[in-house]
C-alpha cells in the first residue's frame, strides 16, 4: 500500500497529535517526511516521539524505515521522463522491446484490476448515466486525448456533455455554470499539473462532483474528488502509458450505454451525418 493509504485508513487509531502530523504529511504529499525528525516534528507541532509511534503504527520498525519507503514514494511520483528510460534501458535487453512492452502492458491491466472497486465503478457509471448531470471532462498534457476519446464516446450515448479547452484562460466561463449538479471527469497522472488540481479544487467548492481517473501512485485531487480509479501506467518507456485508462474509459461506456439505451440518438445522429454532406461541398446536381 501506499504511505498516503495507509495514513487515512489508519486515521481512526491514531491519536490528536498523530492525525496532526498525518495531515501534514498528507496536506505536503509526503514532501515534508524527507526532513529531519526534528524538523518534521516542528512543522506538524508533534513531538518526535509521535513521529515514531505513527511510524510504528503503519507497520515500519522506526521513522528511518518510514522515511526510507517515503523517499521512494515521492521519487516514484516525480519520477521524470529519462530517468524512466534509464531504468528500463538498466533492466536490460534479454528479449524484444515488444514483448517486454506487452509483459508490462499487461501486469498493468491485471493490477488496476486487483485495484478496482466493482461498487465505486457502478456509483461512477450510475453518476455518468444521470441525464440531470452536465458532465465535463479535461484531460492533462499527456491524458488530453484519453479526456476527447471519453468526450467523443459520452456525446453519442447522452446529451450534456462538454470537453473543457485546454487553455485554462477559458475554464472560468465553463466553471461559472458548474453546480452540485456538474460532474467533471478529470485526467492526471504523474508529473501531476497543478492548473488541474486548482480547476477541481474551484469545482469542487461550487458543489460539483469530481471524478478523479490517476494512477498507480495518486495525483493531488484526490483531495477534492468523489470518486477516483488508480490504473497502472508504467512501462519501458520515457512515457507513461495510458491504454488501462483507455481500458477503463471503454468499460464505462459499455456500462453507461447499458443505463440509458442509446439507439434512437445513434439512428438520429447517423442520420445527421448523411445530411451533413451538404456541408462537404457535395453537388448533387455534378457527378
Amino acid at each position: 500500500m501506499l504511505i498516503r493509504d495507509m495514513l487515512r485508513d489508519q486515521q481512526p487509531n491514531l491519536t490528536a497529535a498523530e492525525r496532526r502530523l498525518a495531515a501534514t504529511l498528507l496536506d505536503d504529499s509526503l514532501v515534508v517526511g524527507l526532513q529531519s525528525i526534528t524538523r518534521l516534528a516542528e512543522s506538524a507541532d508533534v513531538s518526535t516521539a509521535s513521529v515514531v509511534r505513527l511510524a510504528r503504527k503503519l507497520g515500519f520498525d522506526g521513522f528511518s524505515d518510514f522515511q526510507d519507503s517515503m523517499r521512494e514514494e515521492v521519487a516514484a511520483r516525480v519520477k521524470q521522463p529519462l530517468a524512466k528510460l534509464e531504468t528500463a534501458e538498466k533492466e536490460g535487453s534479454e528479449s524484444h522491446l515488444i514483448s517486454r512492452f506487452a509483459r508490462a502492458v499487461s501486469q498493468n491491466l491485471n493490477g488496476t484490476l486487483d485495484r478496482l472497486d466493482p461498487v465505486e465503478f457502478d456509483r461512477v457509471a450510475k453518476l455518468l448515466s444521470d441525464p440531470a448531470r452536465q458532465i465535463y471532462l479535461l484531460g492533462g498534457r499527456i491524458t488530453r486525448s484519453s479526456a476527447h476519446h471519453f468526450f467523443n464516446h459520452l456525446q453519442i450515448i447522452r446529451r450534456g456533455v462538454s470537453l473543457l479547452d485546454s487553455s485554462p484562460s477559458v475554464w472560468p466561463q465553463a466553471v461559472l455554470d458548474m453546480d452540485e449538479n456538474a460532474v467533471l471527469v478529470v485526467f492526471d497522472i504523474r508529473r501531476y499539473e497543478k492548473q488541474l488540481e486548482r480547476l477541481a479544487g474551484l469545482v469542487a467548492g461550487q458543489g460539483g462532483t469530481i471524478v478523479l481517473i490517476t494512477d498507480q501512485w495518486g495525483s493531488p485531487i484526490e483531495q477534492h474528488a468523489s470518486h477516483c480509479f488508480r490504473t497502472m501506467v508504467e512501462v519501458p518507456s520515457s512515457w507513461d502509458s495510458t491504454l488501462t485508462i483507455h481500458f477503463l474509459i471503454e468499460a464505462l461506456v459499455a456500462d453507461i450505454q447499458s443505463r440509458m439505451p442509446s439507439s434512437d440518438r445513434i439512428a438520429a445522429l447517423e442520420e445527421m451525418i448523411g445530411l451533413a454532406r451538404i456541408f462537404r461541398g457535395h453537388d448533387p446536381g455534378r457527378n
